[in-house]
């Protein structure tokens, strides 16, 4: 059986890449998203375990503790980490692994995984970014500002990112996150 592979997708916030995963999930059946732990607050439209799984920093801490991730950041003042035992489980089931992590974590999972795929969402323009932000309501000015200026760094690593899909059109960043997919796994659909 073929091993799966690991596709790595980054993106400053607001900038699509939760969508456009959960329409790449839908086309193709041979990829399963991990769904990352994390230490922050649930927000309005998200549910435990179908976004990520919310724990307290004590239990991410003992979850650290023991090497449970493959990777793991903090980011914007909140724990994230990929569970290693998942992504390991799948790959040797051969099934790819989506992981939507940030930078920080990307160029961990490169490290550890070198034939990890990088691919960075990027927003059209950073004035578009920040409409974006202000649309979800989940975040205070100062907060926007926090992610404008991080979103403004993460923009800088995308270079080192195998692709980069630029997000202006959602059919059009859709079918090019699809065609990258399927090249790399060397399938169709």
């Amino acid at each position: 059986m073929k091993k799966g592979k690991i596709f790595v997708i980054s993106a400053a916030s607001g900038s699509g890449k939760t969508t456009l995963v959960r329409g790449l999930l839908k086309e193709c059946k041979n990829l399963v998203v991990s769904k990352s732990y994390t230490t922050r607050a649930l927000r309005a439209n998200e549910k435990n375990r179908r976004d990520y799984i919310f724990v307290s920093g004590k239990v991410f801490a003992a979850a650290r503790k023991k090497k449970a991730f493959l990777e793991w950041a903090k980011v914007f003042g909140n724990y994230y980490g990929t569970p290693a035992d998942f992504v390991e489980k799948k790959l040797k089931t051969g099934k790819s692994v989506v992981l939507v992590i940030d930078v920080q974590g990307a160029a961990k999972v490169k490290k550890a995984a070198p034939g990890a795929v990088l691919i960075f969402i990027m927003p059209p323009s950073l004035r578009e970014l920040e409409n974006r932000l202000r649309k979800r309501k989940s975040d205070r000015s100062a907060q926007i500002k926090l992610r404008l200026k991080t979103a403004r760094a993460e923009i800088a690593q995308a270079k080192r990112y195998d692709y980069i899909v630029i997000n202006d059109n959602l059919s059009r960043a859709q079918r090019q996150l699809k065609e990258i997919v399927d090249s790399e796994c060397g399938t169709e659909g």
